[in-house]
């Protein structure tokens, strides 16, 4: 097999920590893969990257060890004990290949000496390791609605702004996927941060010829969603509203709890409920931080809907669960899929895995039957 690259944007959050703790535990058979969509039995005849293939890297403003992150994640209940110590020194090796990530209080000089640095990073860590291609994941924490100016709309304005000393163009995950485009790497953004969607940044993406996947990670209530959904739909029942609450912990929830970064994500969970239905409808969604559930997360959603002769009803259910379990499996079967369609040559936005979002780039479908049908056709035709 070829040596593939896992760059990781946020390298040491709750998601990257239980993907690499995850990935490290395959390798040495200590797991089944629970949960990776790419080792179901539909996927065996495709290629992919093993999981012995995948050698893990990353960028971070963070400087906890990546040892001692797991083991809170141990403590918290999310990764067992009895994994943590079988990976307990792998994870330390790892730790070794993560790179300071970019803040914009802390650079001292342009985004674009910033980006530098960034590519550079990702350069000799696929030259260290003799990797074919190197997939670059944004895990880190959901940013605030970044304004982007019309006049940076092409690659040639945007760099010669970024080129500026103390210039802030862009926001931090938007250097990160300029600066995974200049290294030759495919872009996954699992946030619902700005990143790689702006004209600019597709611009560059098409002169490189490189396929990008995003965004924001569909990990539990939307979900739920993107399954419940199509049934009213299919069955002609008319939904009056669906409303959700989302209760956080953790860093998310703190992260979460400030209205500006929240407004994105309520942004993407939103987008496909009026999609999946046919028709708009009253969706209110509320995302409360609550410390006391440190990892866990709990979302509450009450749907009323309307039968034959205008009969009133409801349906709630309660998704309870950790998201960084939920999520990191997901994060390794990105990096595979898009390994695997950068190895085939493809380019631009992969529709086909909007199986894997709320918010997916490239395809107007969100519902998660037909998603899937899609995933296993394309990945066939790979």
């Amino acid at each position: 097999m070829e040596p593939t690259g896992l760059w990781l944007i946020g390298a040491r959050g709750s998601v990257a920590t239980t993907a690499i703790a995850g990935l490290l535990a395959l390798r040495a058979k200590a797991v089944q893969p629970t949960g990776c969509v790419s080792a179901l039995p539909q996927f065996s005849g495709v290629w992919l990257p093993g999981w012995d293939d995948l050698h893990v890297g990353g960028h971070d403003i963070a400087e906890i060890a990546l040892d001692k992150r797991a083991e809170l994640l141990a403590e918290s209940g999310i990764i067992p004990h009895r994994v943590f110590e079988a990976v307990r020194q792998s994870l330390s090796d790892v730790d070794g290949q993560l790179r300071q990530g970019y803040h914009p209080a802390t650079n001292p000089g342009s985004q674009a000496d910033a980006a530098r640095r960034l590519a550079d990073d990702i350069g000799e860590f696929a030259a260290r390791h003799g990797l074919a291609r190197v997939v670059v994941i944004n895990v880190s924490s959901t940013e605030p609605v970044f304004p982007v100016l019309p006049e940076h709309a092409t690659l040639q304005a945007l760099e010669a702004a970024m080129a500026v000393p103390g210039r802030t163009v862009l926001p931090p995950s938007s250097v990160a996927a300029y600066a995974a485009l200049r290294a030759g790497c495919p872009f996954v953004d699992f946030t619902p941060s700005t990143g790689i969607r702006l004209p600019a940044l597709e611009e560059l993406a098409a002169q490189q010829g490189l396929p990008y996947a995003g965004s924001d990670g569909k990990t539990g209530e939307t979900l739920v969603r993107s399954t419940l959904a199509p049934m009213f739909a299919a069955r002609a029942l008319r939904v009056r509203s669906w409303s959700g609450t989302n209760l956080l912990g953790g860093g998310d929830g703190l992260t979460l709890a400030d209205a500006e970064h929240a407004g994105s994500k309520l942004a993407s969970k939103g987008r496909g409920l009026a999609t999946l239905l046919g028709s708009e409808v009253t969706a209110p969604l509320h995302i409360d931080n609550v410390p006391d559930l440190g990892e866990q997360k709990i979302a509450w959603d009450h749907v009323s809907f309307e039968g034959f002769l205008g009969a009133r009803m409801s349906l709630q259910f309660t998704w309870s669960g950790y998201d960084s379990a939920l999520a990191a499996p997901l994060v390794l079967d990105l990096a595979r899929f898009t390994a695997a369609a950068h190895r085939a040559g493809r380019a631009g936005p992969l529709g086909a895995l909007g199986f894997f979002f709320k918010d997916p780039w490239g395809t107007g479908e969100h519902r998660l039957a037909e998603q899937f049908t899609a995933l296993a056709s394309w990945a066939e035709s790979l």
